[in-house]
């Protein structure tokens, strides 16, 4: 979920600025269900599972185009490099720590999944969520898609603090360029092991403090950008795949430029047809999702969402599915291990009656609707407010001499 996951994971305001974005919650809402259902629909009602498109796919190409299309504008408005890593940290931690404590917790009857190392590579992905770009499993399944949108905020930065950041139309090509490259020439990851995750979970946390207190910002806002990109297209899961969400991303932010006037829509068009390309004749594309029928209706269906939404943005989104991209990031994190759970409780429930799995789903999806209003509602919503006052006396700091923002040309 800003969301994933994805992701919903830019703060909802109650502002008349945010009355205005609302179009981009109720997206996030989209996203976050469709995530959900992807992964409850196998477990519980495989009989309305499509195949035709994939629920999952579509959902986090909504949540990418939402933060593409919104994070960077983010960071130049603020024009400041330290309060927007505060409202991150503040924004993505404190639910992701809780989902976290909350897979460990249920570890005794739900083990943790497979995928995650049992040694510290696994605590060094988790701690930057670095978790997909160092092939890496989560201890949540939907923690993956964060693994991109943390790579575009690092180079999002390094981006801004270069004065290059509105070049947004052409990155959008280029990773998509990337990714069709990506596709034919790497049938694996060329760096593989630990020592991705082991080498980023240093580099990380010293370009933060760097990023952070000011000190040797642009360096170290260099630094993390190279690494994120090298990460994505030589150490990620699938190399192809996360040029590709990068190009969706920028592609996202090239059409948020368009609409201000200070861009064409050329690069969006370019960036499309290389993202739908890229798995066409790539080494790694034997999923039933990346089938050239399924591939361009998945992303076709997300497009013209986000359009269809765009469109509309002038006018009263219904209060519901507004509602549901405020829990968005809540909803998104803690589906999946609320599934295993229920999973191992319930046992196989594809093997009852249908009246039986159709009772069980909506119970389920009620209950997380549910808890996911009271995550937001006391976990997430309290520590935002705390990381915009952290960042407001951080940006009074900087103004005053006590504290340094970015000197990144705006235009």
């Amino acid at each position: 979920m800003s969301t994933p996951a994805v992701m919903p994971l830019s703060p909802p305001t109650r502002s008349t600025a945010g009355a205005r974005l609302a179009w981009l919650d109720a997206l996030r809402g989209v996203g976050a269900v469709a995530v959900l259902l992807e992964h409850l629909l196998p477990w519980f009602l495989p009989a309305l599972r499509p195949y035709w498109f994939n629920l999952g796919m579509y959902g986090v190409m909504v949540f990418f185009l939402v933060s593409g299309y919104i994070i960077p504008v983010s960071l130049e408005r603020r024009g400041d490099v330290r309060a927007f890593w505060v409202g991150r940290f503040f924004r993505l931690y404190p639910m992701y720590l809780l989902v976290v404590v909350l897979v460990m917790a249920m570890a005794p009857w739900v083990p943790v999944r497979e995928q995650v190392p049992r040694d510290l590579s696994a605590v060094a992905g988790h701690a930057t969520m670095l978790l997909d770009v160092v092939h890496l499993g989560g201890l949540a399944d939907t923690m993956w898609t964060l693994s991109y949108e943390m790579v575009f905020y690092l180079l999002v930065t390094a981006l801004f603090v270069l004065g290059a950041h509105r070049r947004s139309g052409i990155l959008a090509v280029a990773f998509g360029v990337v990714g069709v490259v990506a596709g034919l020439v790497l049938s694996a990851p060329p760096l593989g092991g630990p020592w991705p995750a082991y080498v980023s979970g240093v580099v990380f946390p010293l370009g933060m403090a760097c990023l952070i207190g000011g000190r040797f910002r642009t360096a170290a806002a260099c630094v993390l950008g190279v690494m994120a990109v090298v990460l994505t297209v030589f150490a990620g899961f699938v190399p192809w795949l996360g040029a590709v969400i990068l190009a969706v991303m920028f592609a996202g932010t090239a059409i948020h430029r368009w609409e201000r006037g200070t861009g064409g829509l050329w690069p969006v068009a370019a960036a499309a047809a290389l993202v739908a390309l890229a798995p066409v004749w790539s080494g790694q594309a034997g999923w039933w999702w990346v089938q050239p029928g399924v591939w361009f209706t998945t992303l076709g269906l997300a497009g013209a969402t986000f359009a269809g939404a765009m469109a509309l943005r002038e006018r009263r989104f219904p209060r519901f599915p507004v509602w549901l991209g405020l829990i968005s990031y809540s909803l998104y994190l803690l589906h999946h291990p609320l599934l295993r759970l229920l999973h191992a409780v319930a046992g196989d429930v594809r093997a009852m009656r249908p009246v039986a799995q159709v009772s069980i789903s909506a119970a389920f999806v009620v209950a997380v609707l549910g808890l996911s209003w009271v995550t937001y509602r006391y976990v997430e919503l309290p520590l935002q407010r705390l990381g915009r006052r952290v960042a407001q006396r951080s940006s009074w700091g900087a103004s005053t001499g006590r504290g340094v923002t970015s000197s990144a040309p705006t235009g």
